[in-house]
């Protein structure tokens, strides 16, 4: 999608700082970090909110999660507890319209959030 954020960094057509990359999923620093570690692990393909997933989409959410946990491990916060979050649409503070899973970690996070 031309005016996705997400889409443009998946396209280098903005920089990121990039942790991760494959043919499917995109792993990059938040640039407003809430954590010493706020990665943000994408689709590739534009998928706007979770709830436009359909079953063909089960695999790709599964390695947004299996990603997420690998980068924590691989940074060393494995041991010391993660936290992963998809926000779906505004209330829930969903700001880019691309589905995208939050991967914080490096302090103590506090619940319930927000």
């Amino acid at each position: 999608m031309a005016d996705c954020l997400f889409c443009r960094i998946v396209n280098r057509e903005i920089p990121a700082s990039i942790v991760y990359e494959d043919e499917r999923v995109l792993a990059f620093n938040d640039i407003n970090p809430q954590a010493p570690l706020h990665a943000l692990v994408i689709p590739k393909r534009h998928i706007e909110r979770l709830t436009d997933l359909t079953p063909d989409d089960d695999a790709i959410v599964g390695e947004l999660a299996r990603r997420a946990a690998a980068i924590a491990s691989a940074k060393g916060y494995a041991d010391g507890g993660f936290r992963t979050v998809f926000n779906t649409n505004a209330d829930a503070g969903q700001t880019v319209f691309h589905v995208h899973l939050h991967l914080l970690a490096g302090r103590r996070l506090g619940w319930p959030p927000g």
